[in-house]
């Protein structure tokens, strides 16, 4: 929590140590081929899915070091992402969005991390634009 100091207008967290700094890593519109539904032809025929991720990650070195070891590396996120979407269907989205969020929790930790699929077009009887999901998680 940051307090403003009337002394020297200056932002500092309660401790004094300075401003609190931290980074959210976002990916947006990962386009996947998957064969997630309730239906079995849902399944079997496959259909196009779009992923949203957000990592809360607090204060990574990187913000000091500028190196990718020092942070979540997106492109391996992307990569555990489609690693799961397309190992074996789900039928609810709920499901597939839950094991992707454990999937990158595991491998790469985050304070918190919400991942978000939709269904650009989805067999309903309805004109629908799009459905989703969002799971998140708290560590």
């Amino acid at each position: 929590m940051s307090n403003y100091d009337d002394d020297d207008d200056e932002i500092e967290d309660d401790d004094g140590d300075g401003p609190e700094v931290g980074a959210t890593i976002e990916i947006v519109g990962l386009s996947l081929y998957t064969h997630h539904g309730v239906t079995e032809a849902e399944r079997e025929v496959g259909q196009r899915l779009v992923f949203d991720v957000r990592f809360d990650v607090g204060e990574v070195d990187a913000l000091v070091t500028d190196r990718v070891e020092d942070t979540i590396d997106y492109g391996k996120v992307c990569e555990e992402i489609a690693l799961v979407a397309q190992q074996r269907p789900y039928k609810t989205l709920e499901r597939l969005c839950a094991a992707v969020a454990e999937r990158l929790a595991e491998k790469f930790g985050a304070e918190s991390l919400s991942v978000k699929a939709a269904k650009p077009e989805p067999p309903l009887a309805l004109p629908v634009e799009e459905v989703s999901v969002e799971v998140w998680r708290e560590e």
